[in-house]
């Protein structure tokens, strides 16, 4: 263990923190595997419908993302972080309850997953900016990349998990697993003793504020050029996501635990990328780690058209995820980093939630155009649609002021 991760170990309330982060998000993988197959395997989903269910998570981004930014703003963030959590476990919890009702169907798992996705918009919002509170600022990147460790190890074991469980007890029970999850997460943040001030004179002017977000976001020299391409980039790869399963599960004959050893594998990929961010970042710079992670990521859906029903095939699909995961963690750790170290204080909530929102709202457009591509003009041509769009983002950031960022 090196010396920085021992420092960190030394802030209670961070490895408390940490501790929840870590078991909401196995939790959360494990039921992004289930809603899938509960979809795809229970209801029948169609392409269209599967690029659907994708789409209604990140639904509320779009429609409430700013709006979320500055609420988080105007209040103490570890009271919305329990909240949350409290309400999205008792949200899960009614798809098993729908299920074994025979009342589950696709338009109310639909609208389960849009207030699901809205509770977790304004955890999200205030998950970014309760950070900086609880670790100092030369801390930060490397309390990012140990989230980021942590984070890739529950996406490597919850959709292992959840397809071994959806495989043995069913998609709805295994759902039940998330909302005991995040159950437990909050338990976890309600320990925390770290004390937050309300801000100071709050303007109570939403316009005004919404505009101030924005400039900081889209005015800034290097978070201009950093957001566009991130939106891109959740654009393309969320166009991958549901054609990605349905390809596994209906085309090529693989089952739901065939689809969580492929996200397993993607987890080490995080995990290696997490684990040498922070080092990357100090030793060639934040913006030339970001610009190689973002050219990583077509690299890696560049394989998914070449998988077969073969073992060769199943190796292709490994390997696309190893790849994707091992870009999207190098990058996620110094980009945060970077992104709390700058950001004034009382623009943190505002900062991340604009980003973030429009973010999930391209992935809410991306899921579903890669649902309707792939069925009009088959799978092999949305796939290669998205890697072409991967690599004009790719080259619009190495062109960028961002290539230049540094702590």
């Amino acid at each position: 263990m090196s010396d920085r991760t021992i420092k960190l170990l030394h802030h209670r309330d961070f490895v408390r923190f940490w501790t929840a982060d870590t078991v909401s998000l196995a939790g959360t993988h494990v039921t992004t595997l289930a809603l899938q197959a509960v979809a795809i395997l229970t209801l029948g989903a169609s392409l269209t419908e599967t690029g659907t269910l994708a789409a209604s998570r990140w639904l509320p981004y779009l429609l409430f993302g700013l709006v979320a930014g500055v609420l988080v703003d105007r209040r103490r963030r570890l009271p919305v972080l329990i909240g949350a959590d409290f309400a999205r476990a008792a949200v899960l919890a009614l798809i098993p309850l729908a299920a074994f009702t025979d009342t589950l169907t696709l338009p109310l798992l639909f609208g389960l997953v849009v207030v699901f996705g809205t509770l977790s918009l304004f955890y999200d919002a205030a998950h970014q900016s309760f950070l900086p509170l609880i670790v100092p600022t030369e801390r930060l990147t490397d309390a990012n990349a140990r989230l980021e460790q942590t984070g890739s190890v529950a996406q490597g074991l919850g959709p292992l998990v959840g397809g071994a469980l959806v495989k043995l007890i069913g998609g709805p029970l295994a759902i039940l697993v998330d909302a005991v999850s995040y159950l437990i997460s909050g338990l976890v943040l309600a320990t925390l003793r770290t004390r937050e001030q309300l801000p100071e004179a709050p303007k109570r002017d939403l316009r005004a504020e919404l505009r101030e977000g924005l400039r900081w976001v889209y005015g800034h020299k290097v978070l201009r050029p950093l957001a566009i391409a991130s939106h891109a980039w959740f654009l393309f790869t969320a166009m991958v996501t549901p054609v990605f399963s349905f390809l596994m599960l209906n085309e090529l004959g693989f089952d739901a635990l065939d689809l969580g050893i492929t996200y397993a594998v993607g987890g080490v990929g995080g995990v290696l990328g997490a684990s040498v961010s922070s080092h990357a970042g100090r030793r060639f710079g934040v913006g030339p780690v970001i610009v190689a992670a973002r050219w990583l990521t077509p690299v890696a859906y560049a394989l998914v058209p070449f998988a077969t029903s073969s073992a060769t095939g199943f190796t292709l699909l490994c390997a696309a995820q190893f790849l994707f995961w091992l870009s999207a963690t190098l990058d996620s750790a110094v980009e945060m980093g970077y992104r709390q170290t700058i950001t004034p204080a009382r623009l943190l909530g505002r900062s991340f939630a604009t980003m973030r929102s429009v973010n999930r709202a391209s992935l809410m457009v991306g899921a579903l155009v890669g649902g309707v591509l792939a069925e009009w003009l088959g799978i092999g041509t949305a796939l290669w649609i998205a890697v072409v769009g991967l690599v004009g983002q790719a080259v619009g950031m190495t062109f960028s002021a961002v290539r230049h960022a540094r702590l």
